[in-house]
C-alpha cells in the first residue's frame, strides 16, 4: 500500500496549490456532512430501542416458552463475565488498530487516541444518528475530511478498511462450514447450517473479487465516452463510485497478499472477529454451556447476518433474535441460549455506548484543535504502520 497516492505525492514535493487549499474543509465547514444530534432524533431512537428491547428480551421469551430467561442472568458466573468484558476490550483495540493502519498509515498520521475517538464516536453514531444505519460511516468521513484528507482518498481508504475488515467474515463461514459438514470439527453437520451458508458466503466473496477486476481507468474511459456522447454525462459522473470501490478492494487484497508489509492491519482484521467470538464463547461458559468451537464460530457469523436488516438501529433486536434462533437450530436449550446471548450483547454492544457518546464530544474538541494547531494530513510521516505495497 503506497503511503502517498496521486496528488498527495506532488504535495510532498511542492506547496499546495490554491485548488488544493480550497478542497480542504474550512472552519466554517466543520459541521458539513455531520449528522445533527437533535433531541427529536434522540427521542425517536430511544423509543425504537425501548420497543425492540421489550419485544425481544421480555415478550419473546414468554411467547416462545423460554421461561424466565431474564432472571437467569443472575446465575451467570462472574469470572466468565469478566473474561467476556476482556474480550470486548480486545475487540475494540484490534478494530482501532485496523483503522489506524489502513485509513491512517503514513499519509494520515493520527495518534492512537485520535483513532480511538473516531471509532468509538462512530460506534455511538451508528445507533444514535438517523442516517439509514450509516451514521458511523458518515461521522468517520466527516472526521477524515476535517483532518485534511482529500475526498477521493477518504473514499478509497474507507472502502479498503471495510473490505479488509469484512473479508474474513465470509471466509470463516466457508472454512468452518466445510469443516463441520465433513466432520473434521465436532458439531451439527446439517446442510442448512453448514453447506448452504458456506455456498452463499463463497458467492459473496466471488462478487467482491469481481469488483476488484473493474478497470482502474474506468472513470477516464467513461469520461471520454461522455465527451462524444453528451447523453452519457451522468454515467461519467457515476463512474467515480465503482472506480473508488474497485481501488479500495484492490488495496485490501494487496494487503492480504503481503501480510509481512501489513501485519497490524491483518492482525486487527482477524483479531476483531476472534475477540467477538471470544465474548460469545465466554458468555456461554458463564452459564456452563459447552458448545463445540466450530459451532460457536459458525453460529456467530450466521446469527450476525441479521445485522443486514435495514432500518434497525445498529441491529438492535435483529442480531439478538438471529443469534438466538441460530443456536437453537444447532440444538441447544432455548433458555440458556437466550441468557447467554443477552450477556454477549450487553458486553459487545450496550456497555461500549457510554464511552462512545463521550468520544463523540471529545472528537469535536479534537477537530477544533486540528484547526488551530495543524491538521493530521500536514504532520510529518510517522514510521509506517503499513510499508508501501508496490
Amino acid at each position: 500500500m503506497k503511503s502517498r497516492t496521486g496528488p498527495r505525492e506532488a504535495a510532498d514535493e511542492a506547496p499546495a496549490s490554491p485548488d488544493q487549499e480550497e478542497a480542504r474543509p474550512t472552519e466554517e465547514e466543520e459541521g458539513d456532512g455531520l449528522p445533527v444530534f437533535t433531541l427529536r432524533g434522540a427521542i425517536q431512537t430511544v423509543v425504537i430501542i425501548a420497543v425492540l428491547i421489550v419485544g425481544i428480551y421480555f415478550l419473546l421469551p414468554k411467547l416462545a416458552g423460554f421461561g424466565d430467561s431474564i432472571n437467569m442472568l443472575g446465575e451467570a458466573r462472574p469470572v466468565w463475565v469478566v473474561v467476556a468484558i476482556g474480550f470486548g476490550i480486545l475487540s475494540f483495540a484490534t478494530y482501532i488498530a485496523l483503522f489506524r493502519a489502513v485509513v491512517g498509515g503514513e499519509v494520515f498520521p493520527i495518534s492512537w487516541r485520535e483513532a480511538y475517538e473516531i471509532n468509538m464516536a462512530g460506534f455511538a453514531a451508528t445507533l444514535l444518528f438517523s442516517a439509514g444505519g450509516a451514521g458511523g460511516v458518515v461521522l468517520t468521513y466527516w472526521a477524515l475530511r476535517q483532518g485534511g484528507m482529500e475526498r477521493r482518498d477518504v473514499g478509497t481508504r474507507m472502502v479498503a478498511f471495510i473490505a479488509l475488515h469484512y473479508l474474513f467474515y465470509p471466509l470463516a463461514i466457508v472454512v468452518f462450514g466445510i469443516l463441520l459438514t465433513t466432520g473434521v470439527l465436532s458439531g451439527s453437520s446439517a446442510v442448512e447450517l453448514t453447506i448452504i451458508p458456506a455456498a452463499i458466503a463463497g458467492l459473496v466473496m466471488l462478487i467482491g473479487l469481481a469488483v476488484a477486476l473493474v478497470p482502474s481507468d474506468i472513470e477516464r474511459r467513461l469520461t471520454r465516452y461522455s465527451e462524444r456522447h453528451p447523453t452519457a454525462l451522468l454515467l461519467a459522473k457515476l463512474a467515480t463510485v465503482p472506480a473508488t470501490v474497485a481501488e479500495g478492494v484492490r488495496v485490501a487484497l494487496k494487503l492480504v497478499s503481503r501480510p509481512s508489509r501489513a501485519g497490524l492491519a491483518i492482525i486487527g482484521a482477524i483479531g476483531f472477529w476472534a475477540a467477538n467470538i471470544g465474548i460469545l464463547w465466554a458468555s456461554f461458559k458463564a452459564f456452563g454451556i459447552a458448545i463445540p468451537f466450530g459451532v460457536v464460530v459458525m453460529g456467530f457469523f450466521i446469527g450476525m447476518t441479521a445485522n443486514l436488516i435495514p432500518f434497525v438501529p445498529a441491529g438492535v433486536g435483529a442480531v439478538d433474535a438471529g443469534m438466538i434462533a441460530t443456536f437453537v437450530l444447532f440444538g441447544f436449550p432455548e433458555a440458556e441460549v437466550f441468557a447467554a446471548i443477552l450477556i454477549y450483547r450487553l458486553v459487545a454492544f450496550w456497555l461500549p455506548i457510554p464511552p462512545g457518546v463521550l468520544a463523540f464530544f471529545q472528537l469535536r474538541q479534537t477537530v477544533r484543535r486540528w484547526k488551530s494547531g495543524g491538521l493530521p494530513i500536514d504532520r510529518a510521516p510517522q514510521s509506517s504502520l503499513i510499508r508501501p505495497v508496490p
